[in-house]
């Protein structure tokens, strides 16, 4: 099969995504598929269908070039990496090249990846892609959004509220400190804090709007953390989130560390909540229209579970959960990539 790996792009999230398509594209050149893996926002120089050809291959990528670092990149850098003077949401030549593959790969994380616009663009030009299509994917990164969609389907999440200004103050909210603010469009915690009184709620709320116009002030929820994966209807064993110090923050996503812990499938957690937390990810997923694949994450207390968010195009890199989940499950690596794709290949014979 020929196969587009898309990576990078122009999100905050772009080295994360630079890593996660290095290793899909090893993965699936491993299985003897024919992988381009390309930057989306920068492109690749092709003049010709001959040279385009020749991005297909199966000779490995070194995923040592794409180490994530801690730094958040900001649109001025993301942009300064294209020096031909050309802006968009598509580097050189991304549409010719993801036109003579069977089907595109989304690598992608973050802002257009997730929000629905790389999906459009796709869509238009009848190119087939992993993932949610463009509505679900808008639905789920825009956390306002999917917060309403929430609501009307009776999944528990913790109460919020929205705001375009860092002037809000406590008196403006109906639940109290501690909060969690965050932009409204993102991910992998970039421009999140957890805020303890009234003093960090303006600077908090000046962070979370350098990344999106809008931000969310939500109530803090305290209870033991899990993320759950979903591919093609089955859904895999939850992954327990533990972190000795601080919370699950960037640095704890991605950096190697001796703080953060993996655990799946969970210890000391009842078979039948398991299967609740399991059912109500389900149960997210097709609220929002989602297909494919996609990751739900869940605090659980006393109180029971509560959703915080749904992830479209769940991470893949080393230390990513929809992985480790699948080991869990016996699907390792490589084969989790192709199930991936013959499940979205599978909705569209389905969807003609």
């Amino acid at each position: 099969m020929k196969i587009v790996v898309l990576s990078g792009g122009r999100s905050t999230e772009r080295n994360v995504s630079l890593s996660s398509g290095a290793k899909i594209t090893n993965a699936l050149r491993s299985k003897g598929h024919k992988v381009a893996y390309i930057d989306s926002f920068l492109g690749r120089d092709v003049d010709n269908d001959e040279e385009i050809e020749a991005l297909f291959t199966t000779v490995p990528e070194d995923e040592s070039k794409q180490k994530i670092s801690d730094e958040v990149l900001t649109t001025e850098k993301i942009n300064a990496l294209r020096t031909d003077g050309t802006r968009g949401l598509f580097g050189k030549n991304v549409l010719k090249i993801c036109q003579a593959a069977d089907i595109v790969y989304m690598g992608l994380h973050g802002e257009d990846g997730e929000n629905g616009k790389v999906q459009a663009v796709l869509d238009l030009n009848e190119i087939k892609y992993t993932g949610s299509g463009t509505l679900a994917s808008g639905l789920a990164m825009d956390k306002k959004f999917s917060k309403e969609i929430f609501f009307q389907n009776k999944i528990p999440t913790a109460k919020y509220f929205a705001t375009k200004s860092a002037g809000v103050t406590s008196k403006d909210l109906d639940f109290d400190f501690p909060m969690v603010v965050k932009p409204a469009n993102g991910g992998s915690s970039v421009g999140t804090s957890i805020v303890k009184d009234e003093s960090e709620l303006k600077a908090s709320l000046e962070e979370a709007l350098k990344f999106d116009s809008e931000a969310l002030i939500e109530e803090f929820i305290k209870g033991r953390e899990f993320s759950i994966g979903l591919v093609d209807g089955h859904v895999f064993p939850a992954i327990e989130i533990v972190v000795d110090t601080g919370w699950y923050d960037f640095e704890h996503k991605f950096q190697e560390n001796n703080v953060t812990h993996f655990i799946t499938p969970p210890k000391n957690l009842d078979d039948d909540i398991h299967k609740e937390m399991q059912d109500l990810s389900l149960k997210t997923f097709e609220a929002l229209g989602m297909a494919n694949y996609g990751r739900i994450d869940v605090l659980l207390n006393d109180s029971g579970a509560y959703v915080i968010e749904a992830n479209s195009l769940p991470g893949m890199t080393p230390l990513s959960l929809l992985p480790q989940e699948a080991a869990a499950d016996g699907v390792d690596y490589a084969d989790l990539c192709e199930m991936i794709i013959n499940s979205k290949l599978k909705w569209y014979e389905q969807n003609k």
